[in-house]
């Protein structure tokens, strides 16, 4: 294309050259490429070819245009990256439009102008670099192996710190080396600078507002890098001039079971150092305790709570003089972090994914070095506007104090020996925090064993190996392994994940002490807990035993709740006088553990069941006594009383309504028929009471004595007897048969006639000529048959073609 074309020629050639691309491709894609590619080679690879152009054209227009619209592009290597970097493609091409279209705007005047931003490389920072991975734990030599001092992962006594000198010391070192016990009873050596940072008094420059200092441009200052002794002194020269350092450290605690200060970064107002602390001579850096040490130096540090523990136990130094912008933050800002700090102070955005880099690496990589120097370079010039806010505040000088009070208080922290209580769970290596917080798991007795086995075996073996737990197995693994529970050695190996190199080889190992643990036994997870206090109030450092009065429910036996002496419901109103008594009440209501559902199950059994635990001898027959009744006004003197207290007896089957009624006539009929008579008619004894029963016992006496005595009709009377006797046995033949009619017979299959063959069952059953009976064979005419072709199939219609019909 020439230079003086104009745009509007440019815009109908770049129109023709996309409309012939669109109609070839849409020609291209209307033919069966698949056919294509798979009759004709060359074509194939013509078609490759021509994708592959396609697709690094549109990767470099899309990163040309993300450029420009300051959006990052997706790299597009194949088809499939279309789609799944669509959402990426999607952005950059909105971006595109919308410049396109604020550009036409301001080009027609339609809205002003906007002025480009002016670059000012002395208050614009250099953004950090990012990388596409970032690499966190490097399969690399440990270098805690070359070092001079090596780490005592199997301590014998309270650690001692490592320092052999004390620069600016008010008390010697060797007064200062003393043991106290620390909060839970264990002796350790005091501080060596507690009296010091005691006593200490901050310069008065923290209390009054000066001008911030400007940090130094990134693009026009360099890091010095310090691998070796000499560098350290020379550094130290050059700190000893200031008045004030900024200090951070880059630490690694995966492949190592106590940690280790991999870099320790140092800013001055012009300067920054990055040292290498996985040095042999490492231990010799306490000679920056002339400057660490030195109270008239103030020391900035951000979040510095692990940062005094790391600088004792791997250093042998020791912060005099701390001011943790940290506190600051919490009585200024509603943000904490440092990355906060840098966005709103510096307007520069950490990369904070090498905060969990792996800082063994060497050498280090560039964006690993800008990111840590970072920390550092720009801490002073926040500090400065950290002072000058909270010196800015209503109550200046005690903002001041508070945060300078904090600070002191976190230098007076010390390193002790990692390590836990192994019937508790608590300590830095413990696993106490970790059932509290997931106490959901709700591990039984041999899962809990089998939990805290694993737990210290692993604990164990990252010792032996100086690597952490975590690397040896992980938590959630052990938490899984517990939950399931292998039964054998076979299961436990299948259970332990494949990036546990040094878990599973020794699996036979581990399976031998879970066996042990089983054997042995303990409490579950739920009477670990309820053994502590309900308080939690612990006394040094171990939990407290709940009170002695307290009896645990034994798990395996049945839990028994104490009846309240008041129902919940009615108060004191007596339900039922013998349910009240059938249990005692305990005097001392600290015997059992009340349960929430306790009062509902005891309103239950209180004032509605009966007593579970009572045996059927102790059970009568009658649940109330009876109780004389006067008879109802209108009742006859052969009428029984109908509410009157009765006592059922087991008889035989009621009789029907007719039956009823046809004893109730023949009775009218007899004045003289006896009982006996009526229970072999009824089989039922007349529920009345015993006062009804003896007057008719007596009426019957009477009866009897008045028909002995009219000699008389004594004839008369024994032929009507001998008829109504005969009469009521017909009656009751005539009552069986009616009941014979209506009995059920049972169904005889053996001559039950055949559903599946019953025009031949008809005629009667087949018999064989010797006389017995056929035993029926239902492949017997399927044998004897010939062979037959399959069957026509029906015809289909509707889906077979007519092409061929005849």
């Amino acid at each position: 294309m020439e230079p003086t074309q104009d745009f509007k020629s440019l815009q109908e050639s770049v129109q023709k050259s996309l409309v012939s691309t669109v109609k070839t491709v849409n020609r291209i894609a209307a033919e069966d490429l698949s056919f294509q590619r798979t009759v004709n080679p060359e074509v194939a690879q013509q078609l490759e070819d021509r994708s592959a152009r396609l697709l690094e054209l549109s990767t470099r227009l899309l990163q040309s245009a993300g450029r420009a619209c300051g959006v990052k592009a997706p790299k597009i290597e194949d088809a499939e990256d279309i789609e799944m970097n669509w959402r990426g493609v999607v952005d950059v091409v909105d971006s595109v439009l919308e410049k396109a279209d604020t550009a036409l705007d301001e080009y027609t005047g339609l809205v002003k102008r906007k002025d480009p931003p002016v670059a000012d490389s002395a208050t614009k920072p250099k953004r950090a670099k990012s990388t596409a991975k970032v690499i966190r734990n490097a399969n690399i030599s440990k270098p805690q192996v070359t070092f001079e001092r090596q780490p005592d992962n199997f301590p014998t006594s309270p650690w001692k710190p490592i320092l052999t000198s004390k620069p600016h010391a008010k008390v010697s070192l060797k007064e200062s080396l003393i043991t106290v016990p620390n909060e839970s009873g264990t002796p350790q050596f005091r501080h060596p600078y507690e009296t010091e940072i005691s006593r200490m008094e901050y310069p008065k420059s923290l209390y009054q507002k000066a001008e911030p200092i400007m940090y130094q441009p990134v693009e026009t200052t360099q890091a010095t890098w310090v691998d070796t002794y000499e560098g350290v002194l020379e550094m130290l020269e050059e700190l000893k001039k200031v008045k004030e350092i900024a200090v951070d450290l880059e630490h690694h605690d995966f492949r190592t079971y106590v940690g280790l200060v991999s870099l320790m970064q140092v800013s001055t107002r012009d300067k920054d150092w990055i040292v290498d602390t996985l040095q042999p001579w490492r231990h010799k850096l306490e000679v920056l305790n002339e400057v660490f040490a030195d109270p008239k130096i103030v020391k900035v540090f951000h979040g510095a709570y692990m940062d005094m523990v790391w600088l004792q136990r791997d250093l042998g130094l020791y912060v005099n003089g701390l001011f943790d912008t940290f506190f600051a933050c919490e009585l200024l800002y509603s943000g904490r972090s440092l990355a906060f700090l840098l966005s709103k102070f510096v307007d520069f955005d950490a990369d904070k994914q090498y905060q969990l880099a792996d800082w063994r690496i060497r050498p280090i990589p560039e964006e690993m070095m800008y990111y840590a120097r970072s920390d550092t370079h720009y801490l002073l010039y926040i500090f400065d506007r950290v002072r000058n806010d909270l010196l800015e505040t209503e109550n200046s000088t005690n903002s001041m104090s508070r945060a300078l009070q904090k600070s002191r208080e976190l230098s007076l922290s010390r390193h002790e020996h990692p390590g836990y209580n192994e019937e508790t769970g608590e300590g830095s290596k413990g696993w106490y925090n970790y059932v509290f917080k997931n106490s959901h798991l709700a591990f039984d007795s041999e899962q809990f064993s089998v939990f805290k086995t694993l737990w210290k075996w692993r604990d164990d073996t990252a010792r032996k190996e100086d690597e952490s737990p975590n690397y040896v197995l992980s938590t959630n693994s052990i938490a899984d392994i517990a939950r399931i529970n292998p039964p054998d050695a076979k299961a436990l190996h299948s259970l332990l994940p494949l990036g546990a190199p040094l878990a599973r080889p020794r699996f036979n190992q581990i399976w031998e002490q879970i066996k042990e643990a089983k054997a042995q036994g303990g409490p579950s997870l739920l009477h670990f807990f309820t053994s502590l206090a309900p308080d939690a109030i612990r006394k040094n450092g171990q939990p407290r035993v709940a009170k002695q009065t307290t009896k645990l429910p034994d798990p395996d036996g049945e839990v028994t709740v104490s009846r309240l002496t008041r129902s919940q419901l009615f108060g004191d109103m007596p339900v039922s006088t013998r349910w009240e008594a059938s249990r005692p009440v305990s005097d001392n209501q600290e015997d059992t553990i009340p349960f929430p559902w306790q009062r509902f199950v005891q309103q239950g059994q209180g004032e509605g069941d009966f007593e579970l635990d009572q045996s059927p001898e102790e059970t009568p027959a009658t649940i109330v006594q009876p109780v004389a009744m006067e008879p109802m006004a209108g009742t006859g003197e052969g009428q029984e009383d109908l509410e009157g207290e009765f006592t059922l007896k087991r008889g035989q089957k009621r009789k029907s309504e007719a039956v009823e009624e046809d004893s109730t006539s023949s009775e009218e009929e007899s004045a003289a028929g006896s009982d006996e008579e009526m229970q072999e008619d009824t089989g039922v004894i007349s529920m009345v009471d015993q006062p009804l029963k003896k007057g008719k016992k007596e009426r019957r006496k009477e009866r009897k004595a008045q028909e002995k005595g009219a000699d008389e009709e004594a004839p008369k009377r024994h032929q009507a007897k001998r008829e109504r006797k005969a009469r009521q046995q017909e009656k009751k033949l005539k009552r069986q048969e009616e009941k014979k009619k209506y009995e059920a017979v049972p169904f005889d299959y053996s001559n039950a006639s055949s559903v599946l063959h019953a025009k031949r069952e008809a005629t009667g059953v087949e018999t064989e000529k010797n006389g017995k009976r056929k035993v029926f064979d239902p492949y017997s005419k399927s044998a004897d048959a010939a062979v037959k072709g399959a069957r026509k199939p029906m015809p289909v219609r509707g889906e077979r073609s007519a092409t061929f019909r005849k």
